[in-house]
C-alpha cells in the first residue's frame, strides 16, 4: 500500500472515479458482554476480490437494478434517506436497496416484511437459498425477489451511520455508505457468500484486539466504526445515536509516511 501510494503521488496521477457502495454493521446484543454490549457480524474477504484478506462488514457496490422504484417500501421514504445522506432520492433508494440486498447475499439475513409490524420468517430454507443464488447470479433483482413474495423492504430496520470514501491512491475506489442494523428476531446469519471465506460474530473489543495483535487485517473505516459502536450499551443505543450523526459528511483516510519510515493513516472529513 505504501509503494502504491508513493507511486501515485510521485507520478501526479488522477484519482480513479468512485463507485457508490453500501456497507452494514449488523448488530446483536453481546452474548457475553464483558464490557461490550454489542456484537458485530464480520466476514473475511477472499483474496480474489477487492480488499481481499481483510475482515469487513457485509456490503458491496450499488448495482443499477438497486434503483428500481417498483418495490414496496416500509419505513423512512427515499426523500428522508436522501436528506440523511445528502443525496438525491433515487440515489438514496439505490443505496438502501443495495444495503439490504448485500446483507441477504452475504449473510442470509433478509430485511423484509409485509408491513411495519411483521418480519419474514427464517429464510434458510432451500427455496430461499435458490432465491439468494438467483440474486447473486443477477437473474433476478432484489425488487423482483421481494415483489414475487409480496414483501416490502423494511428500511426502518436500517439507520445511517457514516460515509467513507476510498483514498485517492487506490485503483478501485468506493463512496461507501455505512448503515447499522439489528439482527431481526427469528433470523440467523449463515456463511454463504462466495466473496467471503469466513464469517463470525465478535464484540468490537475482540475484533480490535485481534487486529492490534496482527492476527486480523482491518481497513481504517472498519477499525473506526467498530470503535464507535463499541461505545454503546446495546444495539438500541446505537440506533438512537444514529439520529444525531452527520452521515452525509464523507470521510477520506490517506496514507502518511514520516521521514523515519513510520506509516500512519490520516483520517479527514470533507
Amino acid at each position: 500500500m505504501v509503494e502504491q501510494a508513493s507511486g501515485f503521488y510521485a507520478a501526479g496521477r488522477t484519482p480513479a472515479p468512485t463507485r457508490l457502495a453500501a456497507t452494514v454493521l449488523l448488530l446483536r446484543p453481546a452474548v457475553d458482554p464483558g464490557g461490550d454490549g454489542v456484537e458485530v457480524y464480520l466476514i473475511r474477504r477472499v483474496p480474489a476480490v477487492a480488499f481481499g484478506g481483510v475482515y469487513a462488514f457485509p456490503g458491496g457496490g450499488v448495482d443499477p437494478a438497486d434503483a428500481d422504484a417498483d418495490l414496496d417500501w416500509v419505513g423512512p421514504d427515499p426523500q428522508t434517506w436522501a436528506h440523511r445522506w445528502g443525496s438525491t432520492p433515487s440515489q438514496a433508494r439505490a443505496v438502501v436497496c443495495a444495503a439490504a440486498r448485500e446483507v441477504f447475499e452475504e449473510t442470509g439475513v433478509l430485511f423484509a416484511g409485509s408491513d411495519s409490524a411483521t418480519m419474514v420468517d427464517a429464510v434458510d430454507s432451500p427455496m430461499w437459498e435458490e432465491e439468494r443464488q438467483a440474486l447473486l447470479a443477477r437473474t433476478v433483482s432484489f425488487a423482483q425477489l421481494l415483489r414475487r413474495h409480496r414483501l416490502a423492504l423494511r428500511s426502518d430496520l436500517l439507520a445511517p451511520w457514516s460515509r467513507w470514501v476510498t483514498p485517492a491512491f487506490e485503483r478501485r475506489r468506493f463512496d461507501a455508505h455505512f448503515f447499522v442494523a439489528r439482527l431481526p428476531a427469528g433470523q440467523a446469519t449463515r456463511e454463504v457468500s462466495g466473496e467471503a471465506d469466513h464469517g463470525l460474530w465478535a464484540t468490537p473489543r475482540q475484533a480490535l484486539d485481534l487486529a492490534a495483535a496482527g492476527r486480523w487485517q482491518l481497513l481504517p473505516p472498519t477499525w473506526v466504526n467498530l470503535a464507535e459502536v463499541g461505545a454503546y450499551a446495546d444495539p438500541a443505543a446505537v440506533f438512537a445515536a444514529s439520529a444525531d450523526r452527520d452521515a452525509a459528511r464523507p470521510i477520506t483516510p490517506d496514507l502518511h509516511v514520516d521521514p523515519d519510515g513510520t506509516v500512519s493513516f490520516v483520517v479527514a472529513a470533507s
